[in-house]
């Protein structure tokens, strides 16, 4: 299986910046937002209710600081064969410059924690660049 369609949603915290601006003239499908930022938990949500209004199959969401190169094929094959329901990409932590040791530590850490405690192998848990599919997007509690 491949998408057959893909549609760019944005979601704008309350941005003071010209991400709207280079959004529209880049010919993104749809944006959406809070005119003051209302954190990552509101703004992950209201992506979220977006996109399945909007019929999503499955649903892309990946943070807009270049930690990691966006392969949306790749982090969607295992939701398209059947084989997940969510899929959280991995960012090479230690690679990353501008973490210092302390917040690479911290990432290690607070992953290993989940990983514990989900029974899974979530190498990367905070990670921004992550994927799920409609049934999963409509039963997550954030």
């Amino acid at each position: 299986k491949v998408f057959t369609k893909v549609e760019g949603l944005i979601i704008n915290d309350g941005s003071t910046d010209s991400t709207v601006g280079i959004a529209r003239k880049s010919g993104v499908d749809h944006i959406v937002g809070f005119t003051r930022n209302q954190g990552l938990a509101r703004g992950f949500m209201l992506g979220l209710d977006a996109c399945l209004r909007l019929g999503a199959d499955v649903i892309v969401n990946t943070d807009a600081d270049n930690q990691k190169r966006a392969d949306i094929p790749a982090l969607g094959k295992p939701i398209l064969e059947g084989r997940a329901d969510i899929v959280i990409g991995a960012r090479p932590i230690t690679e990353i410059e501008h973490f210092s040791p302390v917040k690479k530590f911290l990432q290690k850490l607070g992953s290993r924690v989940v990983r514990m405690a989900s029974h899974t192998d979530i190498p990367d848990a905070p990670s921004g660049f992550r994927a799920m599919s409609r049934d999963a997007a409509m039963r997550l509690n954030v």
